[in-house]
């Protein structure tokens, strides 16, 4: 009685009562929330597909620069001037001298002078 009272008041009652409907509704709540392979999920797989390939393209453009600098060290000339700017060698007899400005130290080195 309650619940012809109900279907009366509100008509769209009748039609989520027919089990097509709930059926349907059961399946598609399945679908997006429930499911392994729910939307949920591969909204999260898809940022992380979107995450590997940015990093995929930054790895590629490194390689490219990677291997300009070692087409560059197979030159004996390059090798010495990239040991020269980067470990600071030196040959024999000769003086090295670093200098260094200002704006190139760091602020804890010229605080605790």
């Amino acid at each position: 009685m309650k619940l012809k009272n109900i279907t009366n008041t509100y008509p769209f009652l009748k039609i989520l009562g027919n089990r097509y409907v709930l059926v349907t509704i059961f399946f598609i709540v399945w679908i997006l929330f429930l499911d392994n392979y729910s939307y949920l999920e591969h909204r999260v797989l898809d940022k992380q597909i979107d995450e590997l390939e940015e990093n995929k393209e930054y790895y590629i453009q490194e390689i490219k620069k990677d291997s300009t600098s070692i087409k560059q060290l197979k030159d004996p000339d390059q090798v010495e001037k990239y040991a020269r700017e980067k470990y600071f060698m030196k040959r024999e007899n000769e003086d090295i001298y670093i200098i260094e400005f200002e704006d190139s130290i760091p602020e804890e080195k010229t605080k605790s002078l």
